[in-house]
């Protein structure tokens, strides 16, 4: 496979379907007007696509230990590529809710896949690099997004957004041409533990979201019937062998406590702009923009870098940058909207070197067995760390509506920076681990 061609491909593919998630951000009250719905029922267009998106992400990347991966990418991309051209003609909630679940089923396979791509056909002194080009798409699209979102939405309306997740319907017949052909391999796919992982997530996820208690009830139940059943499966789709690996738990834990800082930092930034600074929606895009491109620009650099000097190292420094910006919002954030453009340049190269070093340690530390099932259980875990993370910031914004504004973003920007803290302290104890074990 000629990976330096694949991979700028399939990032550009990751990009769209990545910035799917933001485009809609700032579409939100055009929805709410033509709809005539209400905020509650109109974040569902966020929320079910989130949700969706990490889910199938794990279960395509679970499927590649069977299936090829060409034939999973077919299968992903037509139907992200048909449900969005049925989602140019939505004009009701109920289509509308159609058309995200249906794109969030198929669009769990750029992500999943892309990963698993890399970790098995990419020489291990080349892979820092791919996988860095991988979340700098990412971090670009999450910047980017909300600037498209809005051009569109003005100009096209918000019908307008799926038109750009057509576009996976064209890199598909070029990624089909480079991709390695792969033989099948014997195995069986457990359909009682994904639909069980899948409830997990959901309710979970809708206990936090939604506050009830009556969610959190049913997840702990489904927790509780998802761990009696690995006990009798031969082949779970959660690997129990996983979750045993000290190192690989420790990974988990910082990759949900990133995607916690990275989601929640880009949920509170345009929030801040407009209700401190009063900023338009496409002024934030233009104060968020710069620190996702120059992520993007320096991706060749990092991911060399990383496969020279090893990701520990940038894991550190990632998150010592991480906590820096962190701290400086908590302190500053009401001096001026170039506090946010600054702390952003140098928040979205970290975020992205932070994700890179930390998915190529965990392809480095699984055997070549377990990659589709470990990578898609990270980035799962990764995406269910970001949702949470967007529901409880909202939530303790929510909760802080007599105090002034600046002082309830400085208290949750706190609050994250508590959380980076913590995933540093982590990251140290899985370095050390890896030390004794390497001298041992």
């Amino acid at each position: 496979m000629n990976d330096k061609i694949v991979m700028p491909v399939w990032t550009f593919g990751l990009f769209i379907v990545v910035m799917n998630t933001t485009m809609f951000n700032v579409s939100i009250p055009s929805i709410i007007q033509d709809l005539q719905i209400s905020a509650d029922l109109a974040s569902w267009v966020i929320s079910s696509y989130s949700i969706g998106y990490a889910l199938s992400t794990v279960i395509y990347s679970r499927l590649s230990d069977t299936v090829s991966i060409r034939r999973l990418l077919t299968v992903g991309l037509t139907v992200l590529g048909l449900s969005s051209i049925f989602g140019i003609f939505a004009h009701n909630l109920q289509a509308l809710l159609a058309a995200r679940i249906l794109q969030s089923a198929g669009a769990g396979a750029m992500a999943g896949l892309g990963l698993v791509l890399a970790s098995r056909y990419i020489p291990v002194e080349r892979r820092g690099r791919a996988i860095a080009m991988i979340s700098a798409g990412s971090a670009m699209a999450f910047g980017l997004g909300p600037i498209v979102g809005g051009l569109i939405s003005e100009y096209f309306g918000w019908n307008g957004l799926f038109a750009v997740t057509c576009l996976v319907l064209v890199i598909l017949p070029v990624l089909l041409r480079l991709l390695p052909k792969e033989q099948p391999q014997a195995g069986s796919f457990d359909i009682v533990g994904a639909a069980l992982t899948v409830v997990n997530a959901s309710t979970l996820l809708l206990a936090v979201t939604q506050l009830s208690v009556i969610w959190l009830a049913v997840s702990i139940v489904s927790f509780i019937a998802h761990a009696w059943y690995l006990k009798k499966a031969k082949q779970p789709f959660i690997n129990p062998d996983l979750l045993q690996k000290s190192g690989y738990r420790k990974l988990m834990a910082v990759g949900f406590c990133v995607l916690v800082l990275n989601l929640g930092n880009l949920f509170l930034m345009p929030l801040a702009l407009a209700h401190v600074f009063g900023k338009s929606a496409m002024t934030i895009g233009l104060i968020i923009a710069p620190g996702a491109i120059l992520s993007a620009m320096l991706t060749r650099y990092v991911g060399r870098w990383i496969d020279q000097y090893g990701n520990l190292r940038f894991l550190i420094i990632g998150h010592g940058i991480l906590a820096a910006v962190l701290a400086l919002y908590a302190l500053d954030l009401a001096s001026s909207p170039f506090v946010v453009l600054c702390g952003y340049l140098f928040f979205s190269p970290a975020i992205s070197a932070t994700i890179a070093s930390l998915n190529n340690e965990t392809s480095r530390l699984l055997p070549k067995t377990m990659i589709g099932a470990g990578m898609g259980l990270m980035q799962l875990v990764q995406f269910f760390g970001g949702s949470v993370s967007v529901a409880v910031c909202g939530l303790l914004l929510e909760s802080q509506k007599e105090v002034w504004p600046v002082t309830a973003y400085r208290h949750v920007y706190g609050l994250l920076f508590v959380i980076s803290l913590c995933s540093l302290a982590v990251l140290l104890w899985y370095t050390l681990s890896a030390r004794q074990e390497n001298r041992g």
